[in-house]
């Protein structure tokens, strides 16, 4: 049971902190988890801390490779809205 972040991390600091284990750590180009010390705060917290503050939707995966945070579910926006907005932009 680890989580993993992957290379759309900003390395905004914010998830570092929070993490009762010292999992997660600076590396280049991105932050990482160290799975034998995460336990996606198992006994410390309800969910997750890293995930509770990623500001990066589907920087975070679980054990399964599924986005912790999916596209949309930080903005509110709709994947295909989203999608159709940046299609409008770039074709201007």
């Amino acid at each position: 049971m680890a989580l993993e972040i992957i290379e759309s991390c900003v390395n905004c600091w914010a998830c570092a902190p929070l993490c009762p284990n010292k999992a997660i750590y600076e590396a280049a180009p991105h932050f990482l988890i160290d799975a034998d010390k995460c336990t996606e705060c198992v006994g410390d917290y309800a969910d997750a801390q890293c995930v509770a503050i990623c500001p990066i939707e589907g920087a975070i995966l679980d054990e399964l490779g599924a986005e912790m945070n999916p596209p949309g579910s930080l903005t509110g926006i709709p994947p295909e809205r989203w999608a159709a907005a940046q299609a409008e932009i770039q074709a201007r």
